[in-house]
């Protein structure tokens, strides 16, 4: 990830999860919490309610391109935990996609929707 950093400690996570503020869908669960640095920095969170480590992995990778390819269109300053719920089993990575796509914009961490909300 070009412009952002991985959470990796348990208590960075568990900052988030307490201070943050949480929004879901029926395959993501997403934590945001504002970090006060120029960059962003994002965790993922997947279970072994998933499923077994061959299918996690996979998961962790699909929503790692995702946000890959949308995360020079976010605001910058936020820590993001991203969680699978078990219902990611077998989805395709358009279906990841437009899940995490549909959590950035009802977080509002999208660039563009910041400007439109100045004028």
């Amino acid at each position: 990830m070009l412009f952002s950093e991985s959470l990796k400690k348990n208590y960075q996570f568990r900052t988030v999860y307490k201070k943050g503020k949480s929004l879901a869908n029926r395959n993501l669960v997403m934590y945001t919490y504002k970090n006060n640095l120029k960059i962003n920095r994002v965790g993922i969170s997947v279970s072994k309610k998933v499923g077994n480590s061959v299918v996690r992995s996979r998961t962790t990778r699909l929503i790692r391109e995702s946000y890959r390819l949308i995360e020079e269109k976010l605001d910058n300053g936020y820590d993001v935990v991203i969680i699978a719920r078990s219902n990611m089993k077998g989805l395709t990575f358009k279906e990841t996609d437009k899940s995490l796509k549909h959590l950035i914009k009802k977080q509002n961490l999208l660039k563009i929707n910041k400007e439109v909300k100045k004028y």
